[in-house]
């Protein structure tokens, strides 16, 4: 199954599955650090899915600029509806590992967002996606990450094992999701010059909310 027409079937639920899986809690990972955003103008935000969070982030902040990048035409379809009227975004339906810097509008960027978006892909596609965003965004620029994250101390360590694979497990039947483990999206982080300043739990650190700044090195 390709994976973008996976998600496609997805999108008109997509709400309800994350609703009886976690509650409100990825919501309020997502929109955990809006207010650290505050000073931002130009935002580059990829897999926003359903759109919930770009809404959010929209009303909170009406004068930013936005390129929003995700596979999905039909996910991009509900986040067109739920957009107010007269915010600046721009709707871009692309694989993000091939998404040229030329089709996000105008650039640098200094805010890019992905909520659960890098556990779809291995160290090395994450290691390719970040040469593109480090060439779109300016030095200070913010990277906020909302991500799943195995748990440090059991039980909790070993239920957040189960509960990943299962999730694994369910979007690559529903979705044709090829991974299978969480990557160790920090360390290529880490290695392209993003260095992280702030990280809040929740679930007992089953879901995590990041704050990484890049700084150039001269």
């Amino acid at each position: 199954m390709n994976t973008r027409s996976g998600f496609d079937r997805l999108a008109r639920v997509y709400r309800w599955m994350e609703y009886f899986s976690f509650g409100s809690y990825l919501q309020k990972c997502r929109v955990f650090r809006l207010g650290e955003m505050a000073s931002r103008r130009r935002a580059l935000i990829y897999g926003d899915g359903d759109g919930r969070f770009l809404s959010d982030l929209v009303r909170c902040l009406p004068e930013i600029e936005v390129a929003s990048v995700d596979a999905s035409r039909q996910m991009l379809h509900q986040a067109a509806h739920r957009l107010p009227s007269g915010a600046h975004v721009r709707l871009i339906q692309a694989d993000a590992l091939e998404c040229e810097v030329e089709a996000l509008g105008e650039a640098p960027f200094d805010l890019v967002v992905t909520h659960f978006f890098l556990d779809c892909f291995s160290e090395a596609e994450i290691a390719s996606l970040l040469s593109r965003v480090n060439t779109a965004t300016e030095e200070h620029a913010l990277w906020v990450v909302s991500e799943f994250a195995l748990p440090k101390r059991n039980p909790a360590r070993l239920a957040g094992k189960l509960i990943i694979r299962a999730l694994y497990l369910a979007f690559g039947l529903l979705t044709g999701l090829r991974t299978r483990r969480l990557p160790e999206y920090g360390r290529v982080m880490q290695q392209t010059g993003w260095i992280l300043e702030g990280r809040r739990e929740w679930l007992s650190g089953l879901l995590v909310s990041e704050c990484w700044r890049r700084e150039i090195s001269r």
